[in-house]
């Protein structure tokens, strides 16, 4: 079994979304053949908590405002480092940094296909290393030594 068209449909313009509010490494897997409850899952990170927020209302408004879309259960408002929109056909993860690396969704669903994604999207892959980096750097041009 395979994605469907719809879910499709809801994970490119979520990705779209994410992407246009700058999250970090969007991917998708097709879980639809391992998973009975959903389809497929959509994650993206963000180096801070504001910007999770902003990411995950960005995602919200978009599918309901393009596709009439409204989840069925959001939770992780409260600390905005993990917030997951439970859609049934599709669940959307937007993990601050530190969670993405920690939780490691990816590995769990390593064997799963990946669904192809708007280059937008695609284009963030590896953002969060670099976002990393940069702040390493600037701490240590800072004389900030951890």
């Amino acid at each position: 079994m395979t994605a469907t068209d719809r879910s499709t449909e809801l994970i490119n313009v979520a990705a779209q979304a994410a992407a246009d509010k700058l999250a970090h490494d969007i991917i998708a897997y097709d879980v639809s053949d391992v998973l009975a409850i959903t389809d497929a899952f959509l994650l993206a990170s963000a180096p801070n908590d504001r910007q999770v927020k902003s990411i995950v209302d960005e995602i919200e408004e978009r599918l309901n405002k393009e596709l009439g879309a409204k989840p069925v259960r959001r939770e992780g408002d409260r600390e905005a480092r993990w917030i997951l929109l439970d859609y049934v056909d599709i669940v959307v993860h937007v993990q601050h940094s530190e969670e993405r690396v920690f939780y490691a969704l990816e590995r769990l669903w390593k064997d799963c296909p990946e669904l192809d994604l708007p280059e937008d999207a695609k284009a963030t892959r590896g953002k969060g290393a670099e976002h990393a980096e940069q702040q390493a750097a600037d701490a240590d041009a800072a004389g900030d030594f951890r």
